[in-house]
């Protein structure tokens, strides 16, 4: 079963029917027990990165979920903004992220040609093998929408690359936490690709 956690912010239909369309087996939910009892974790989020950390730790979750990543070490993926608190913060707010991955997330420097809030398909490169990614070619694209792009201390951490105006972070892993900056629930066939590969993963 994978649990996506309902923390009050985050489009979970598009996600959980992209996920059942991959063939999982989905439940959205805000109960602890059920978050702690789940096969893998799905973590949504759209919005200001305060106000979606103010939810989560005003949700009463905040305990389950870092147990469960942290202890139990089950497989999570952050999208979009649930990829970015995966990280210590952001300067879109003063709150801490969740402090998963060392990473801040830093907003998209004005430059001639290149719009911000970056909206609409762009191609990725991966940095390293995962799961996640590995079935992927080289032409493999996602839908994006972001002001703010991720930046992680440890190069390791960086699963995938695209590039707007600057070179910048859109997939991260550190063991069984993934993150994607682009939304996999918005971009057919390339997005149930890898939706299918989370559903498939076994750690």
């Amino acid at each position: 079963m994978i649990v996506i956690v309902d923390y009050g912010v985050g489009n979970l239909s598009s996600v959980s029917n992209m996920l059942r369309k991959a063939g999982g087996e989905v439940c959205v939910s805000h109960d602890p027990a059920e978050i702690l009892s789940a096969d893998k974790l799905l973590l949504p989020g759209v919005g200001h990165f305060d106000h979606g950390m103010k939810m989560l730790n005003g949700s009463g979750l905040r305990e389950a979920i870092d147990r469960y990543a942290l202890e139990l070490k089950r497989p999570v993926l952050g999208i979009c903004l649930g990829a970015q608190i995966l990280g210590k913060g952001s300067e879109e707010g003063v709150t801490p992220g969740l402090g998963w991955i060392d990473m801040f997330c830093y907003r998209f420097e004005a430059m001639p040609g290149i719009r911000v809030p970056h909206m609409g398909w762009n191609q990725i490169v991966r940095r390293k093998p995962s799961p996640l990614l590995d079935g992927m070619g080289e032409e493999a694209r996602f839908y994006f929408v972001h002001s703010y792009r991720m930046q992680c201390a440890d190069p390791g951490d960086v699963l995938a690359t695209a590039t707007h105006g600057v070179e910048f972070t859109c997939a991260v892993q550190r063991g069984n936490i993934f993150g994607t900056q682009f939304h996999p629930e918005k971009s057919l066939r390339h997005g149930l690709a890898l939706m299918k590969a989370f559903v498939e993963f076994r750690p």
